[in-house]
């Protein structure tokens, strides 16, 4: 949808004037195009003393375009030499206190991970504020550190814990730029697990994510990497694909590999068929609320079993708690939380969901923050990462993961019907200062059900710019 406000804050005749009023003036987020799915130019990278983690994060970026630059100050500088001159990046140590000021970075990392009292907490403060304000537009940073629940020590778990707090609020800072800031907690052990969601993370994949937590569990990463197809040969069945998002998440998959089963109503059976046409997929015409649906999906499945399923399709029916009925509860309840738990059932009873299978559901920022009118969308959003959290350890046994997306405001045909004032509101309230896409929540989905993403698992992030609402 046209983000008319968006044009005129940044127009050449008009930009001055809302700059004056001091108006939000959005920045066109850089989004994934061919070939761009590794972060490139300058890039940034430091680390704590007794911080672990340098060497994953450069092994992430040996195939990039980029030029790193490191801290000459740091207490790690000849171990970071020595990592650094077994790869074949370019790397040159720089004074953090003598950066000018025409000097940008596209990307910024630092290794927080060897952080153990409140008075190293101090390593944040000297490493980011001489460089906060040298990022180039719709750049990239990345905090990295332990989660503490796995840290015996408390003062350890308590700052690493901290390290929340201070990219969040980064992530407000840098926003108005385009800029993101996330944090990844990697479990002790699961260093080889970092890549995926690092690179995912430093991409342009990422653009409508910001102030995220990812947590890096163990997981076994099966077959051999393909980046350019990285779903190739898998089956992936989209619930609701019809149109919206549900289509850009088809599309996605389909585009970096994957066979897709794309499934809806009847009474989208139309817009179904041509999209799975387009994207040389296969169709299912089926209500997930009929007390059949997850008998005839596994019998559709049943030659090919799957390797992903993507829980999309919802619905909203809006209506003050005092003012809904009982069909407004129970039919939305249906749709949005009980067919997907009996449609997984059903395949996990008949071992139709392949070992190092991917499960991925759509929750909403709803669920994490609540909405007036909305205690019914927002109980069953709430209950998706509910299930997300509960079903992700007896999974494991199969090295199957399950993930959930919070989408916030995504410019979609439904949005667009939103009253105009309501609109720009939404649109507003988050620290990128605009809507979403489709294909941003598409792009998170298809990280997700990547086989490389085998240590992301239980996690539900947002994608919302950093809505101002919800954590």
């Amino acid at each position: 949808m046209t983000d008319t406000y968006a044009k005129l804050a940044n127009g050449k005749w008009t930009s001055g004037l809302f700059k004056a009023l001091n108006l939000p003036q959005p920045v066109t987020l850089t989004r994934y195009a061919q070939g761009t799915d590794l972060i490139s130019g300058n890039l940034l990278i430091g680390a704590a003393s007794n911080s672990k983690l340098i060497k994953p994060i450069l092994d992430t970026f040996k195939d990039a375009e980029v030029t790193i630059s490191y801290p000459n100050s740091t207490s790690q500088l000849a171990d970071l030499n020595t990592e650094f001159n077994q790869t074949s990046l370019i790397a040159t140590p720089i004074s953090l206190n003598a950066i000018a000021k025409s000097d940008r970075f596209n990307g910024i990392i630092f290794d927080a991970s060897g952080i153990k009292t409140s008075k190293q907490l101090s390593a944040l403060h000297r490493f980011f504020q001489p460089v906060i304000k040298q990022l180039s537009s719709c750049s990239r940073v990345i905090v990295l550190g332990h989660p503490s629940e796995h840290l015996d020590d408390v003062s350890y778990a308590t700052v690493q814990r901290s390290l929340e707090g201070f990219c969040r609020s980064v992530a407000k800072e840098i926003g108005k730029n385009g800029s993101t800031c996330q944090l990844i907690y990697v479990q002790p052990g699961c260093e080889a697990l970092l890549q995926a969601p690092l690179r995912f993370l430093t991409s342009a994949k990422s653009a409508y994510i910001s102030a995220q937590v990812i947590h890096v569990k163990p997981g076994v990463i099966q077959g051999s990497i393909n980046l350019a197809k990285p779903l190739q040969g898998k089956t992936a069945l989209v619930t609701g694909a019809s149109r919206g998002i549900g289509a850009a998440i088809a599309e996605t998959l389909a585009r970096d590999g994957a066979h897709v089963i794309c499934l809806d109503i009847p009474a989208l059976k139309q817009d179904l068929e041509k999209i799975a046409h387009r994207l040389g997929g296969s169709s299912i015409v089926i209500d997930i609320t009929a007390d059949d649906a997850p008998i005839k999906i596994a019998e559709f499945v049943h030659e090919t079993s799957l390797d992903i399923i993507v829980h999309n399709a919802g619905v909203t029916k809006d209506k003050t708690l005092a003012r809904m009925t009982n069909n407004h509860w129970d039919v939305l309840m249906d749709i949005n939380l009980s067919a997907m738990e009996r449609i997984n059932q059903q395949l996990l009873n008949e071992n139709l969901l392949n070992e190092y299978g991917r499960i991925i559901c759509v929750s909403s920022m709803s669920g994490i923050a609540g909405n007036f009118g909305q205690t019914n969308y927002a109980t069953s959003k709430a209950a998706v990462i509910g299930y997300v959290d509960a079903m992700q350890k007896p999974l494991a046994e199969k090295h199957i993961t399950i993930n959930a997306v919070a989408p916030g405001f995504i410019e979609t045909k439904m949005t667009a019907a939103i009253p105009f004032t309501v609109r720009e509101a939404g649109r507003r309230m988050n620290s990128l200062k605009q809507g979403g896409k489709p294909i941003d929540v598409a792009e998170a989905i298809a990280f997700f059900a990547q086989p490389q993403a085998a240590g992301v698992t239980g996690n539900t992030i947002r994608i919302c710019g950093q809505s101002l609402l919800g954590a």
